[in-house]
C-alpha cells in the first residue's frame, strides 16, 4: 500500500474471505508537511535556550530543504506557535515553552483535518448496515478516540524527556 508523501503510522487489515471483502482500516495518516512541522517544533524545544535558531541549522539537522521548512515556519508563525526575529542574529523560536505545546495541536495546525480512522470497502456490495461493517466502525471509531487522546495528552517536552532517555536524538510519539 503506496502513499507518497503520507506515512502511515498504522495500519490495521481486516479481511473477510466469505464475501469476498477486503475492509482495511488506516489509521492516523500524518502528511510529510505535518511530520516536519513536529520535527521543527522539536527541533526548536531541544534548542529552546539557544535563543533564535536559523532554519538553515534545523534544516542540516534534520534533513529536511530549507525552502520547505520555510513554508512550513511561515504557517507555523501565522498561527502563533513562533516568535521570529530578522537579521543576522536571525531565526525561530517557540512562542511558548515546549510543556505548552501537544502533538495533537500541532498537527491540529497542520493537518486540513485528522482523518485518524478511514475505513475503505473493495467490495460495494458491502452497505454500512451488515453487521460486519457496524463492528469494524465502532473499533474504528473507538481507535480513532484513543489516538486523538493520547496526541492531545503527548507534549514536545513530553517527546524530548524520552528521546533523552533513550539516548537518542530520533523522536518517538
Amino acid at each position: 500500500m503506496a502513499d507518497f508523501g503520507v506515512f502511515t503510522l498504522l495500519t490495521f487489515q481486516y479481511e473477510q474471505y466469505r464475501n469476498s471483502q477486503l475492509f482495511f482500516c488506516r489509521i492516523m495518516k500524518i502528511s510529510a508537511r505535518s511530520l516536519y512541522a513536529l520535527k521543527m517544533m522539536l527541533d526548536l524545544a531541544e534548542h529552546d535556550g539557544a535563543g533564535f535558531v536559523a532554519l538553515r541549522d534545523i534544516a542540516c539537522r534534520q534533513g529536511i530543504s530549507k525552502k520547505y521548512l520555510e513554508q512550513i515556519a511561515s504557517h507555523l508563525n501565522r498561527a502563533g506557535l513562533l516568535l521570529t526575529n530578522r537579521g543576522s542574529q536571525g531565526g525561530y523560536k517557540l512562542a511558548k515553552s515546549p510543556d505548552k505545546y501537544t502533538a495533537g495541536y500541532i498537527l491540529s495546525i497542520t493537518e486540513r483535518s485528522i482523518a485518524t480512522v478511514e475505513l475503505q470497502g473493495i467490495n460495494e456490495n458491502a452497505k454500512n448496515g451488515q453487521t460486519s461493517n457496524v463492528i469494524f466502525n465502532c473499533i474504528c471509531n473507538g481507535l480513532t478516540k484513543v489516538i486523538t487522546d493520547y496526541l492531545d495528552s503527548i507534549t514536545l517536552q513530553d517527546i524530548l524527556d524520552k528521546s533523552r532517555e533513550q539516548g537518542t536524538n530520533d523522536y518517538y510519539i
